[in-house]
């Protein structure tokens, strides 16, 4: 499944959101410059590993001694590639504006980045021992997702489903599409215990599993106290709104 548009518009200009596009888009510029010696370098300085966490010893013997706990934070403004870069940015476009717009600016700044500490967390608490940087902005991505679901349950989500050669394009409702969205990833997290990165995919699941239930207990510890009853496809909810300045889009 792959989401093209959401029913629900912005009523300001999601400034934070684009700053987080920009940053990621920023960075992996200055990635592109890089051989292939300081990728690896940058990659294991500023991505999470597990095993740097955890065991010093072996972070002192490969010349990292550090224990990098600023990269629960750095790591997710990094990218493995641009189709890595370019799905994360899409999915936090599409997701991000709307959650921004609920929580405020400065709440949701503070969400985003917690949401992708909790995700670096959980991934090394389920794989403390694996020398394989933690990259990306999926972890934190996965916990907009998760407040999206709590504050959007009936939006509909505008999706592209490829059956063979023939695109599908069907509306679901965000509480079907996350749904499905995060068994996968439990169910992908559960498949991938005790394999090698290389065997599981090279995807960090569990930092998806743990950015989404993060974003779930987040987004009520950060909603401000304002409700009002907004018109539209998830009419039937309650959301908290901040001041509106203005409309976009």
């Amino acid at each position: 499944m792959f989401p093209l548009r959401d029913g629900i518009p912005s009523r300001r200009l999601p400034i934070v959101t684009l700053g987080l596009i920009a940053a990621n888009v920023a960075v992996f510029l200055y990635q592109l410059t890089l051989a292939e010696d300081g990728l690896r370098t940058l990659f294991y300085l500023f991505g999470v590993v597990p095993a740097r966490l955890s065991d010093p010893a072996w972070a002192a013997d490969v010349g990292y001694a550090s224990p990098g706990w600023f990269s629960f934070l750095s790591s997710t403004f990094l990218h493995g590639g641009f189709l890595h870069l370019a799905f994360n940015m899409w999915t936090l476009w599409i997701f991000g504006d709307n959650v921004e717009d609920r929580l405020g600016r400065v709440r949701f700044a503070v969400f985003y980045l917690a949401s992708g500490v909790a995700a670096g967390v959980v991934q090394w608490g389920t794989d403390p021992a694996s020398t394989v940087p933690t990259i990306g902005a999926s972890g934190a991505i996965a916990g907009v997702l998760g407040a999206y679901l709590l504050l959007y349950p009936h939006a509909r989500i505008l999706t592209l489903i490829p059956i063979v050669f023939y695109p599908l394009f069907v509306h679901i409702p965000a509480m079907a599409y996350l749904g499905i969205w995060f068994l996968l990833q439990l169910g992908s997290g559960i498949q991938a215990f005790g394999q090698a990165a290389g065997e599981a995919g090279g995807i960090a699941w569990w930092a998806h599993v743990g950015g989404f239930l993060a974003g779930l207990v987040l987004v009520k510890v950060l909603l401000p106290p304002e409700a009002e009853q907004l018109p539209g496809p998830a009419r039937h909810f309650l959301y908290p709104v901040p001041p509106a300045r203005g409309h976009w889009r």
